[in-house]
Order: C-alpha cells, then structure tokens, then sequence
C-alpha cells in the first residue's frame, strides 16, 4: 500500500503534510504535489494533516481518482523533492474543494 495525492491538490498545494513525512516521499510540481510510491511506507501521518483532503490510501482512492496513483509514480520520477512547509498559494482557499481540476494540472 502506498498513499496517494488526489485532485483536491491541484491549484491548492497547501504543504503541510510534507513536514511530518519520516521518509521524505513528497515531490513538488507547478501546482501539485505527488507522493512517491517505492519511498512512502505508509505511515499515515500525512493524511490527517493535508487541509484540503487531498492524500488518500491507495486502496481508498475515490474510483474517478485512480489515475492519480499512477500519476504520483510518473511526476515523482521528475519533480523535485520537497520536505519543508511553504506558503500556500495566494488563492489556495478559493481552489479548495472546487472538483474538476484535472485538466488545470500543471507538469
């Protein structure tokens, strides 16, 4: 089992979860935020800290998110690793909980 950034990250990327990852598994897009699978050892600590609900457990994955999961292993490969909080945002609480942003996704 890994865990899984979902849609509700997209345009939103508060990074409060990347702080209490012990393994460090989480890596920064544009827009996004993606969870590594081979490095995640599921913990849990990063799903209860993300505001947006937005980390999901793989096998909990909503079923019109499962492209998500091959999508955290594809952009992980690519995007920088992150382990410290920033600013969200400026319009990250405008974009939260808003569905349909998929096709906003920046790589």
């Amino acid at each position: 089992m890994t865990f899984v950034v979902g849609e509700n990250c997209i345009k939103c990327k508060f990074t409060d979860c990347v702080e209490v990852c012990p393994v460090d598994c989480f890596y920064e897009g544009p827009n996004f935020l993606v969870i590594h699978p081979d490095e995640c050892i599921d913990c849990a600590l990063c799903e209860p800290e993300c505001p947006a609900n937005a980390i999901y457990a793989d096998d909990e994955l909503p079923e019109d998110q499962r492209e998500f999961l091959a999508l955290n292993a594809e952009l992980a490969q690519i995007w920088p690793n992150i382990t410290l909080r920033k600013d969200p945002p400026p319009d990250a609480e405008e974009w939260k909980g808003k569905p349909g942003k998929r096709d906003l996704l920046e790589r």
